[in-house]
């Protein structure tokens, strides 16, 4: 993460923007923030091609391949426990060889190959970032019979109605600016009676909008994360049935966690190893006085650092949001495409 960006395969990440332009893409980055609700939402795109432009390097870093929490176990290590999540939607969906499965926005594949690997199923990625479906390639390049990719958007999927045997979602529909149309979307490419299933980000039931600390949680974790809001857990179940899904179940998992052993463990540096490093507190503070240090002596580009501030403090407010229990990152949910004889 300290070497000078340089070009690569025309793809915009943080390490091949030019050493110009990432202080602007911070810039605008901020500056969608500061816009009204509606504004952020109409400028989605922009937003969440921003984000991923300046984090994926950072992720990789300090997560891994998979973007994504998950419920702990005692004994399981961090990278067990993302694993185990993948699997529990290969299973709630009974995914198989010879089905057709969207992954909706499949990040860097770090879950679909491991479903791919598990199930046997077929799958088709769609991610409106361009450099993170050329790493999904990389880390798909053993089932990549089984691992394809668009380059869209999941609110406009290409291609005819009907046609996938099941969908998935890790973590990805946050970023969409009217849930109930992203779903829609879903809906019209499932086949009939087909099942999706996935993981939002949500408010609780505690969080008080007139809580000015509550707040202050919320749009840091916005800001942090390249959300344009946050709904309820109640407001995505009913977003998937606007959309037309009938509900089979919905619950937060972050509360299946063992006693502790909370989701957001991870963030907090309470079961260190090397791995861990980047991703826990001091590990993030020494990585920003680095790259601080790197841009005095022009060893990174100017604004390199600010990615890491960004990230740094949406990881702090998870945490708090976590330890409050106004957020969870985890509503599941499994819904079905109603039947022909049903509609």
């Amino acid at each position: 993460m300290t070497s000078t960006p340089t070009r690569r395969s025309g793809h915009r990440s943080l390490s091949n923007l030019a050493p110009n332009e990432i202080r602007t893409v911070v810039d605008r980055y901020r500056g969608i923030h500061e816009d009204s609700l509606e504004d952020r939402k109409k400028q989605y795109k922009a937003m969440v091609r921003s984000y991923y432009d300046l984090v994926t390097d950072f992720y990789e870093f300090g997560w891994g391949r998979s973007f994504h929490f998950a419920p702990r176990r005692r004994g399981e290590t961090f990278r067990e426990s993302l694993l185990r999540h993948e699997h529990f939607l290969a299973d709630q969906l009974s995914l198989a060889s010879g089905m057709k499965v969207l992954d909706v926005g499949c990040g860097v594949a770090g879950p679909m190959g491991n479903l791919a690997r598990y199930s046997g199923a077929s799958f088709v990625g769609i991610n409106n970032s361009a450099y993170q479906i050329e790493r999904a390639k990389v880390h798909t390049r053993d089932v990549r019979s089984l691992c394809s990719f668009i380059h869209g958007d999941y609110m406009q999927i290409p291609g005819e109605g009907n046609c996938y045997d099941a969908a998935f979602d890790i973590e990805a529909t946050p970023h969409a600016p009217d849930k109930t149309a992203a779903f829609r979307e879903i809906l019209r490419v499932l086949r009939p009676g087909a099942c999706f299933a996935g993981y939002e980000w949500c408010l609780t039931g505690n969080f008080d909008p007139k809580d000015t600390e509550h707040l202050r949680i919320k749009q840091d974790i916005m800001v942090g994360n390249g959300l344009p809001d946050i709904p309820s857990t109640e407001e995505v179940a009913a977003d998937l049935c606007r959309a037309g899904f009938e509900l089979l179940e919905t619950r937060d998992l972050a509360h299946e966690s063992d006693p502790g052993m909370p989701w957001y463990r991870a963030l907090q540096g309470r079961d260190f190893d090397i791995r861990s490093i980047p991703r826990i507190p001091f590990g993030r503070f020494l990585t920003n006085l680095v790259l601080r240090g790197g841009e005095r002596f022009r060893l990174v580009p100017q604004g390199t650092a600010a990615v890491s501030t960004i990230l740094n403090c949406g990881a702090d407010a998870l945490v708090e949001g976590g330890i409050s229990d106004i957020f969870t990152p985890m509503f599941f949910f499994l819904v079905r495409k109603p039947r022909v004889s049903d509609s």
